[in-house]
């Protein structure tokens, strides 16, 4: 990492860097987020760390000013496609939790012995201790926004006891679990709620400046199916499946945080959920420096709204399914078509939406009794949701993009745009130009852009291709929401 610039950022307290490094300081033994408003140590006396795991590692705890394990997720996780990326990934959906290091190790197709070297190397910390700073942060927000028995927030959080759970928490925040509820109900924190009603945990979901909330918007009102999402006074509500049962989220866009409210059938499913729902909304983008990438101002010439995000997924099987049936029809009729499918085969729900999408397995059973259109694309999705339902395709962040593409090609019925567009929303994949979709080039064509040569754009591509699309249906006279 490169000292001077770590350090100019913390001396100007830049928030543009939370999440994407962390501070430890030697005098007082803490580790900050860059824009800690305490005063600034000295060069002397800091060190910087790539992830909150290494700061505890080292021995230092959390700054119980600024929260350091509340600052948005870094965006290198994105970026970055190597080993210690998609591991990064796969830990923040709770892999170690469900399933140890093993599970991990063979998700990514390496030894456990090889995966701890690569990322103790890359981010100073192995993944059984990646994974315990994960749990610390659960374990704060149930402390802080539940009334939930210490005894249940220890196993919900995923600690092995509660011993190991009142140990955690004491070294990484330096109080007891029943001091820092305590204090909680004092002083409102930046990222937590008080709880609306028994059952619901609301969260601030922090993101990076500038967000585009229109496109966000946008993009979640024109794709709801009903019976598992709506879309109504610029809320988002859905019901989705967990590693543990299933969930309804409800998001609203608030100025500098995404309101989350969320009903977990199993409190161990928070974590994954959170990270599900930031990876659905791109949350952990540094905006600024893709935008001064791609040259976009504001105002911006060719009309491009800083900002702009690339919304990503919650759940990999469901996106494959649903942009297969969406396949070379509009998106209001793919929305139909999937809304019957999920009234004949979603599993029902108590809530406001009351369906979950089907399971491959079932829509591999019975998708050809419920499916209409053409018999070809029918047979093709049926196809891929026995290939998922198998064990044959893998749908999950811990891929890498030229993996995910082959495999997706394999199958009768996706083509280039469909393998490009599922991997860079189930990967959250940054660089990829949907250069053969019809509204993407009637985007270039308005702004003047060539598609022919775009590597001046990379590795923000993707980015690219949402100012384009956004700027066609702009002309098309398309209602873009607004927020």
């Amino acid at each position: 990492m490169d000292f001077e610039r770590c350090y100019r950022a913390v001396s100007t307290r830049d928030s543009r860097f939370d999440g994407q490094f962390f501070t430890a300081v030697r005098t007082t033994g803490i580790y900050c987020r860059p824009s800690c408003p305490a005063i600034t140590p000295k060069r002397a006396n800091v060190s910087f760390l790539p992830t909150a795991a290494a700061a505890q590692q080292a021995g230092y705890r959390a700054c119980r000013r600024c929260l350091p394990d509340a600052a948005p997720g870094s965006p290198l996780w994105n970026v970055r496609a190597d080993l210690a990326a998609r591991a990064m990934r796969l830990i923040g959906d709770g892999v170690i939790e469900r399933g140890g290091v093993p599970a991990l190790a063979a998700t990514l197709g390496y030894s456990q012995r090889q995966l701890t070297r690569v990322l103790t190397t890359e981010l100073g910390a192995g993944p059984l201790a990646l994974a315990r700073a994960h749990r610390a942060h659960t374990a704060r927000l149930l402390i802080q926004t539940t009334e939930m028995p210490m005894s249940d927030i220890a196993f919900a959080a995923g600690f092995a006891s509660i011993r190991q759970f009142n140990d955690t928490v004491r070294e990484v925040f330096a109080v007891s679990p029943t001091t820092m509820r305590t204090e909680s109900r004092r002083s409102p924190r930046s990222d937590v709620v008080a709880p609306a009603t028994p059952g619901l945990l609301t969260l601030r979901l922090p993101y990076r400046e500038p967000l585009d909330t229109g496109w966000l918007a946008w993009f979640l009102s024109a794709h709801t199916v009903p019976g598992m999402e709506i879309w109504e006074d610029g809320v988002y509500t859905r019901s989705l499946r967990t590693p543990h049962g299933h969930a309804t989220i409800r998001l609203s866009f608030q100025p500098g945080h995404v309101r989350a409210e969320l009903a977990l059938r199993d409190m161990r499913d928070l974590a994954p959920t959170v990270a599900r729902v930031r990876h659905l909304l791109d949350l952990d983008a540094d905006p600024q420096g893709i935008d001064d990438a791609l040259g976009i101002g504001d105002p911006d010439p060719a009309g491009f709204t800083p900002g702009i995000r690339v919304p990503g997924c919650l759940d990999g099987p469901e996106l494959l399914l649903r942009t297969m049936i969406g396949q070379q029809i509009s998106v209001q009729a793919a929305a139909t078509h999937t809304a019957r499918l999920v009234a004949a085969l979603g599993e029902r729900i108590d809530g406001a939406v009351p369906q979950l999408f089907p399971t491959p397995s079932v829509i591999a059973e019975r998708g050809a009794e419920v499916l209409t259109g053409p018999a070809r694309r029918i047979a093709a999705v049926v196809a891929a949701a026995r290939a998922i339902a198998d064990g044959e395709l893998a749908l999950h962040t811990g891929r890498t993009a030229a993996d995910l593409r082959r495999d997706l090609l394999a199958l009768d019925g996706v083509g280039p745009w469909t393998a490009d567009y599922v991997t860079m929303r189930l990967l959250a994949d940054p660089d990829i130009l949907l250069g053969t979709d019809l509204v993407v080039r009637q985007g270039a064509t308005l702004t003047g852009i060539e598609l022919d040569n775009t590597t001046r754009w990379a590795p923000w591509r993707s980015y690219l291709s949402m100012h384009l699309w956004k700027r066609a249906l702009a002309h098309r006279g398309a209602v873009l929401v607004h927020v």
